[in-house]
């Protein structure tokens, strides 16, 4: 029997970013330096697939520094960033620390401390609990940062001084619901001051905009990326808001319900940026061993983002 046709609109830019790429180089770097084990503080990122195979190399993942033997030990910071008490922690505990934020969070890090030093408070749009924002609030003291999750959040804050505010945000937001928090903030707080770029980083944006691109134009959209994973749930939310009658995040092509497939004729796939491009080819590959697949590229931005490794793994290489 003939299997029947299957067009697939594969969105680009998908997976990796640049600080993604530069967090994993990160791990792969201080293993070659140090030799194994290197610990991790938290997921370097949100991706189970990367963990795990970083894991298998001898990296050591970790909730807290005191689970790393006190001394010379190697620990890496993860990309979403961390409160400047775990910094002065490591340093305490003589612990080899390495940096692998993302510079687009350490940007907001930046900006958040300068308007702090010029007297502003800060009202930061995010998610709270997540890595980044616990990050972010930790790089000033208490009550410097008043943190909102929705509109509605921003009638109820009270800042000390409204004529003294200034609002940044998590780097992987949906991009329109941060648009309009921000114009709630400007509404009832005409003098805040925002970042001179927006702090929603560049491969969030182009994800984001590459799935408008394909939502109405397809019959399901498969996000390949992990549930913790900010920016990957964000693309199924602008998947819904686009158009596109089912929209799903699965980890790789296990995850997936065929339930809900069967009688598509197109289907979108995208992937987060901690999205290794192996388990989108792992899924084209599920969905071919079915269907009679053609795969279309839609691509709406080109990336040619690089960071460098910090300082001390590049004096080393």
């Amino acid at each position: 029997m003939p299997q029947p046709p299957l067009l697939i609109l594969l969105a680009a830019p998908r997976g990796f970013c640049a600080g993604v790429v530069r967090a994993i180089e990160v791990v792969e770097r201080a293993l070659e330096v140090y030799g194994a084990p290197v610990y991790v503080r938290h997921e370097i990122v949100h991706n189970r697939f990367v963990v795990d195979s970083l894991r298998a190399r001898g990296a050591i993942f970790i909730d807290e520094l005191e689970e790393a033997p006190q001394g010379k030990s190697p620990v890496i910071f993860s990309a979403h960033g961390v409160p400047k008490s775990v910094v002065e922690d490591a340093a305490n505990r003589n612990l080899i620390a390495i940096d692998a934020t993302c510079p687009l969070v350490t940007k907001v890090h930046r900006e958040a401390a300068i308007h702090h030093k010029r007297g502003r408070q800060v009202v930061l749009i995010g998610h709270a609990g997540h890595p980044e924002v616990e990050g972010t609030l930790g790089q000033l003291p208490d009550g410097a940062v008043l943190l909102v999750e929705t509109v509605e959040d921003v009638a109820r804050i009270a800042p000390a001084d409204p004529a003294m505010l200034a609002w940044a945000s998590q780097t992987t937001l949906s991009v329109d619901d941060t648009r309009e928090i921000v114009a709630a903030l400007e509404t009832r707080f005409p003098a805040i001051a925002g970042p001179h770029k927006d702090d929603i980083c560049y491969a969030t944006t182009n994800r984001q905009d590459a799935v408008k691109a394909i939502a109405p134009r397809v019959d399901a959209i498969l996000v390949v990326g992990s549930p913790n994973s900010s920016n990957s749930v964000r693309l199924t939310e602008v998947a819904t808001r686009a158009g596109c009658p089912v929209s799903r995040l699965v980890l790789r092509a296990q995850d997936i319900d065929w339930s809900l497939f069967e009688n598509i004729q197109t289907l979108g796939i995208t992937a987060g940026a901690s999205a290794p491009e192996v388990l989108v080819e792992e899924i084209i590959e599920a969905f071919a061993a079915r269907r009679e697949v053609k795969v279309e590229l839609v691509t709406t931005a080109v990336e040619n983002m690089h960071f460098p490794l910090p300082r001390e793994l590049r004096v080393q290489a």
